[in-house]
């Protein structure tokens, strides 16, 4: 599966955190007047016309300045674009085009990627007129934008998905790909140097030793698959030099790409926001995870640290919770190959197919037993489940209220799925259609 990056780039101050907020549905980037208040990368999940999308939020770009901040701003724009699959390239239709618009739009002709021009803030029919200037840039796809009403929004996002690729089976030749991820100086790159036998890649004590997302293949003990060594994604108030614009970027995209994430954390420091935040854009992503708590042997322990200590985890990644937690010394090689047994077991669980005449079998007879709540006196009758051809366990039941199915009696299936069949470490979708 190709992976779905949109960036939105463009100099600062023309709204770009504004439409971002609409794109994921919440309040994440800050929006201010002041000039360049987005410093590194956003970035948060989309959905559109049956597509699944990671939007990224860049800094504003300014060409050629001296500014440590737009020097850093003008680099994370310039891999955004390296790394999208889509960019939209915004403007702001009330200081008109500028020289700045200009250096953006000629460094963008330049990309071989679709771009989008955005003209922002054309909320009145005399700005609607006055947005016609920006034909001049030259870009076919053009759009008028009103990024805090949202009006035209939808026209964008209908062109933008043309573009993207929806979820697809996966390659019965393709070799499983596995993502380590977390933040730095966990243990990432010490694992997959100590399961390839090989100082395959750069290990100091510094955080942030590694840039790039780093690909091996594992071919030991007939097992094989495709080990991918990310850069640290750090708190972003931690995020100074410009070299790291590039790693987060990466590690993102090793998230969309891989099957299952390899959650490492810090086993002296616990399980912390920013590992939480990664483990929800894996979970987002419908990815395979397994946790590994690494650097074990620091850790004190009595007869019942290591339950309390998953029990803690368990808690804080709530309400998914099935999902694999394992206790590892990289530095002693302890239990690192079980990391890996567990990886490809998560692995076939993301890739389980059950037979649509079995989940009827299994499935109607519990329902009938523990019918959904009836809503404004209205029965509701669930008929008929079919599994979904998608690269991750999604479920459709068909019946006549689909709206009216609470959530607490979702949850009920998917316990009931989790019951009967092995989809640890991976989101189960259940969705709800009129027969």
């Amino acid at each position: 599966m190709s992976s779905n990056i949109v960036a939105i780039v463009g100099r600062p101050n023309v709204g770009k955190s504004t439409f971002f907020n609409r794109l994921i549905g919440e309040r994440q980037s800050i929006v201010d007047d002041t000039s360049g208040v987005t410093r590194d990368r956003q970035y948060g999940s989309s959905y559109w016309n049956s597509k699944n999308f990671t939007v990224v939020d860049t800094g504003g770009f300014v060409q050629n300045s001296e500014d440590v901040f737009e020097a850093a701003i003008r680099e994370q724009v310039k891999i955004a674009i390296e790394e999208a699959t889509v960019i939209i390239f915004m403007v702001d239709v009330t200081t008109g085009i500028t020289d700045l618009d200009d250096q953006v739009a000629d460094l963008l002709r330049r990309s071989k990627k679709p771009v989008f021009l955005v003209v922002n803030k054309v909320d009145n029919g005399q700005r609607l007129f006055e947005a016609n200037e920006f034909w001049s840039l030259g870009f076919e796809n053009t759009f008028f934008l009103s990024s805090l009403t949202g009006s035209g929004s939808g026209e964008i996002l209908d062109a933008v998905a043309e573009h993207l690729n929806e979820d697809e089976l996966p390659n019965e030749n393709s070799l499983p790909r596995f993502a380590i991820v977390g933040q730095p100086n966990v243990g990432k790159s010490s694992l997959t140097n100590a399961l390839l036998g090989v100082e395959r890649n750069l290990v100091t004590d510094i955080a942030g030793t590694t840039r790039d997302s780093i690909n091996a293949v594992y071919s030991k003990f007939d097992k094989e698959f495709i080990l991918v060594d990310t850069a640290g994604i750090r708190k972003k108030a931690k995020v100074h030099e410009n070299l790291e614009f590039y790693s987060v970027m990466r590690a993102i995209k090793a998230i969309e790409e891989c099957d299952v994430c390899i959650l490492m954390i810090d086993a002296q420091t616990g399980l912390e926001a920013q590992d939480q935040a990664i483990f929800r854009l894996a979970q987002r992503r419908n990815k395979g995870i397994v946790i590994l708590v690494n650097k074990w042997d620091l850790v004190e322990k009595e007869t019942n640290t290591a339950r309390d200590y998953e029990k803690v985890i368990k808690e804080r990644i709530a309400p998914f919770t099935d999902v694999p937690v394992i206790f590892i010394s990289v530095l002693d090689k302890t239990r690192i190959f079980r990391a890996v047994e567990a990886a490809l077991e998560v692995y076939e669980n993301r890739n389980r197919k059950v037979k649509t005449s079995e989940l009827n079998e299994l499935l109607l007879d519990v329902i009938e037993k523990s019918p959904p709540p009836s809503h404004r006196g209205k029965f509701i009758k669930i008929k008929y489940i079919t599994q979904l051809p998608l690269a991750y366990p999604a479920f459709i039941f068909f019946c006549n209220f689909p709206t009216h199915v609470k959530e607490n009696y979702k949850n009920f299936l998917e316990n009931q799925l989790r019951k009967n069949y092995n989809f640890t470490g991976v989101t189960i979708s259940i969705f709800f259609r009129k027969k």
